[in-house]
């Protein structure tokens, strides 16, 4: 487990679609068609370059860190609210679960992963996001 992809709200990054399905299945696509020669006549496909940049863009770096390292939206107010109180997580924070964390609600495993950290720590949360990235689980 890499901390870097540890979210305030208690999810973990490696386990989003993104980093978990698509950044993996954008290298496949982009290798096999760069080896069918796509890249020499991508600009002839009308929207081509713009595909192609976006693609490439993806299979280099297509996985993202969390919104501890940069990632994500800016202007969370989970994220916002943690960095003012210096929090390293919200499950650590006096206040959990605060009307923010609360308002954030749109998976159900942010407040049980939340809940495990607080009560278990942090080795038992990564251990379970170690056990998910095994078995394929998204969280969306």
């Amino acid at each position: 487990m890499n901390k870097d992809y540890m979210c305030y709200c208690g999810l973990y990054c490696e386990n989003r679609p993104v980093n978990s399905r698509v950044a993996p299945a954008a290298r496949v696509l982009y290798e096999e068609m760069r080896k069918a020669g796509f890249e020499d006549v991508i600009n002839t496909i009308p929207g081509g370059d713009g595909f192609w940049s976006f693609l490439k863009g993806m299979a280099e770096g297509g996985s993202w860190s969390s919104c501890k390292e940069g990632c994500g939206n800016p202007g969370c107010a989970v994220r916002l609210c943690a960095k003012e109180k210096g929090v390293e997580l919200c499950a650590f924070c006096d206040e959990y679960p605060c009307e923010k964390f609360n308002a954030l609600q749109g998976c159900q495993a942010m407040k049980q992963d939340s809940d495990l950290l607080r009560s278990q720590g942090i080795e038992a949360w990564a251990k379970l996001q170690d056990e998910r990235r095994k078995i394929g689980f998204t969280y969306f």
